[in-house]
């Protein structure tokens, strides 16, 4: 069962369910907007993405971020993806991120687009 995020009931009053695409894709976002020390018992999970915004725009800061996003998903998640491309750019009060991976189950490439606005 994969539970859809964020947390929600369904029509019938039951745990929301997605499926397993679905479910990954909320699996790297969990991932890229959780702060490092946001989760208790995980301290160090999360990519610290949204400490972008208040950084100043440096090309040497986004491939920075770009390779500590690609290997803390790595570490997450490689039992269920192969991250093959993370591209990160911040626009004043709006960071978008791009992910191209593999699904390890079906060996499909999926490439998502994650923005936010802080």
């Amino acid at each position: 069962m994969n539970v859809d995020f964020p947390f929600h009931f369904d029509n019938r009053g039951r745990t929301a369910e997605t499926d397993d695409d679905d479910h990954i894709r909320d699996m790297i976002e969990q991932f890229l907007f959780t702060n490092s020390g946001e989760r208790v018992n995980r301290p160090d999970f999360g990519s610290g993405l949204l400490q972008l915004v208040f950084a100043p725009n440096s090309p040497e800061l986004a491939a920075t971020v770009q390779f500590t996003i690609q290997a803390g998903l790595q570490r997450w998640l490689s039992d269920v993806i192969l991250v093959q491309k993370v591209e990160v750019t911040s626009e004043d009060s709006t960071l978008r991120a791009v992910i191209q991976y593999v699904v390890n189950r079906t060996n499909q490439t999926q490439t998502i687009t994650f923005t936010q606005n802080v």
